[in-house]
């Protein structure tokens, strides 16, 4: 332990600095937290000029680096504003206090060299312990002020029974079960299985991805600031498991029978029960509050009665699949907990068949309903896992027939879209495949990578998105989508795909057109107010400011809801942001979106 808390103490010290409080808005956008040395350096410049403007690079000690004209990008219709580029991508010396002007304007002091991604990946990380339930978050791993005690330490819950918020009366279950543990979804004390599906399979998939890659691990075992640190388990295994076994604990029991509304509805809210439906072996979709709660609430305080809202195929399948995959990351790890996954995931794939058309479309206060009325997509990625992991020839068929599978290409994945995971499995164990339907599979992350490359080209602030596509967690969008990039460039070693992954970290961390860093204590203009009910300094003194390596939502010009409109205005695309603790449609935190930056964040330090 002596030795734990020594690199503990140090891995502290290079956490990057708490931001400035309202710092000015730079006049050239660029990563907040420095560049990467052997990566594109690009800076974005506002400015109306329809000439490329000239621009300078010095030194620390004021001395000309680099210069050259800006390339004009013109009228940008994600961001609103009339762009040019500056590259400076041939500059090759590192270090700090570099400034670049232009016209005459200039940019804060940066760094070119390794980039902040060794420290972002464990702060990034450390968002799930924060978040976990049912354990106290201690002082001597985070600090006196984001520790607290346990929330919700034995969380023994019923099934829901009574009215929806439609009117519609839903039977409860027979049983309790102990789901004591998981993950706090996001800014409330919901516990999810779908959605906690995604992000769990993000981690395990960084783990996975990096073995068989031969790749040095990102979290070995003490690396990160967590209970289990020292017990010669990779870190990042132990966080995820934190949240499998609570996804285990949400299975139906043996022998359970329940009405359940099945099939497509009447659209108007008005549920049709199908009686003694049997969910043996399904799971619960959610165990949460009974009604919403305001902000602020420490999960320890939370007063509300909590309970297991009805199985869904798509919390069923979400279970299955990666159950699946912990069962074969486990097998020499811990045989019996492989075991006890392999039998989890194989009895809810059977409940799924046999279910297959329990949608979550219940309207319930108190909790996110992640309604989805498609599965196909999550029996696709539940197939793929269970074939990666038990080489059945039975399960060749359920991949290769799928309607999923006959894609040339895919998009990126989110918790109502999972069927990119399954391609993404089968990509790293593409022996289990035919030949031609492997290289189909690459085929197909290639050319979707392609698309996101020529999406990027169309951007003035270079991201993979149309403006279209800027919704509710547009971030994890992106960061997904650089998830696949990241893919093309390991099967291709196409450069292109990897310096789009880097404009995407680039955006992240400040080269947008707010000038803000989406990620929590990374730069002088960093996010500080994220919708979350502890976190929340803003509205309670006594209560943390949030931890660094937390990643907001992001622009949503899709739904920003009435409240989002009137604090926010008019705005293009990427402006349609505030850092405000009560626009949770921008500026909302959750599991499945820090999972991607984990990801991202250990990728882009491979490559140091």
């Amino acid at each position: 332990m002596k030795a734990y808390a020594f690199l503990l103490s140090a891995l502290l010290a290079v956490t990057l600095p708490a931001p400035a409080q309202d710092a000015p808005i730079s006049p050239i956008r660029l990563n907040q937290s420095g560049l990467l040395a052997n990566a594109p350096k690009i800076a974005i410049l506002p400015d109306a000029a329809v000439k490329p403007v000239a621009w300078t690079l010095r030194d620390a000690g004021g001395q000309v680096v680099a210069s050259g004209s800006s390339i004009v990008s013109g009228d940008d219709a994600s961001s609103g504003q009339h762009l040019h580029r500056i590259d400076f991508s041939a500059v090759t010396v590192t270090g700090d206090g570099f400034t670049l002007t232009a016209g005459n304007v200039s940019s804060r002091p940066f760094s070119i060299g390794p980039g902040p991604y060794a420290a972002l990946k464990r702060d990034a990380l450390s968002y799930f312990y924060h978040n976990r339930a049912g354990t106290p978050i201690e002082a001597r791993l985070v600090g006196d002020k984001w520790a607290r005690p346990a929330g919700h330490p034995k969380e023994v819950a019923p099934c829901f029974g009574g009215k929806d918020n439609a009117g519609n009366i839903w039977p409860a279950c027979p049983h309790s079960l102990d789901v004591t543990g998981g993950w706090y979804d996001a800014g409330d004390h919901g516990k999810y299985v779908v959605n906690g599906g995604i992000s769990v399979w993000t981690l395990l998939n960084l783990y996975e991805r990096q073995a068989l890659k031969g790749k040095a691990p990102a979290f070995t075992d003490g690396t990160a600031a967590i209970p289990e640190a020292g017990n010669g388990i990779n870190d990042l295994l132990d966080e995820a498991r934190w949240q499998m076994e609570f996804m285990l604990d949400m299975q139906v029991p043996d022998g359970t029978r329940m009405p359940l509304p099945l099939g497509p509805q009447d659209g108007k809210g008005r549920l049709t029960f199908t009686p003694d439906v049997d969910v043996s072996g399904m799971a619960h979709h959610k165990v949460a509050d009974e009604r919403w709660t305001k902000l602020p609430l420490p999960p320890h305080l939370d007063p509300e009665r909590r309970f297991l809202y009805p199985p869904s195929t798509a919390a069923t399948l979400n279970l299955a699949a990666t159950a699946a995959q912990a069962a074969r990351i486990w097998k020499t790890i811990d045989p019996a907990f492989s075991d006890r996954c392999l039998k989890a995931a194989l009895k809810a794939w059977r409940a799924a068949l046999r279910v297959p058309n329990a949608l979550a479309i219940g309207d319930f206060n108190g909790s996110g309903g992640y309604g989805d009325n498609d599965v196909s997509d999550e029996f696709f990625w539940a197939s793929a896992e269970l074939l990666a992991t038990t080489r059945h020839a039975l399960l060749v068929d359920a991949v290769t027939k799928a309607q999923f599978f006959n894609r040339d290409a895919i998009p990126e994945p989110s918790w109502g879209q999972v069927g990119p995971l399954g391609w993404l499995t089968l990509a790293l164990h593409p022996e289990v495949l035919p030949e031609a339907d492997a290289a189909r599979i690459r085929s197909a992350i290639v050319k979707s990578a392609d698309a996101y490359v020529k999406e990027a080209g169309d951007s003035g602030y270079r991201q993979p998105l149309s403006p279209k596509g800027y919704g509710w967690g547009s971030n994890s969008g992106l960061m997904n989508r650089a998830i696949l990039l990241a893919y093309a460039h390991d099967a291709t070693g196409d450069a292109r795909y990897r310096d789009t992954v880097v404009d995407v970290a680039d955006y992240l961390l400040g080269r947008n057109p707010l000038d803000i860093s989406y990620v929590t204590g990374y730069g002088p203009r960093a996010m500080r107010h994220p919708h979350h009910r502890f976190w929340a300094n803003v509205l309670d003194p006594k209560l943390p400011p949030p931890p660094p390596g937390v990643v907001s939502g992001g622009p949503n010009i899709t739904s920003l809801g009435k409240e989002g409109r009137e604090r926010i205005g008019d705005c293009a695309p990427q402006a349609c942001w505030k850092d405000d603790i009560d626009l949770f449609t921008v500026n909302e935190v959750t599991v499945n979106w820090n999972a991607p930056l984990v990801w991202l964040a250990a990728w882009l330090d491979e490559g140091r």
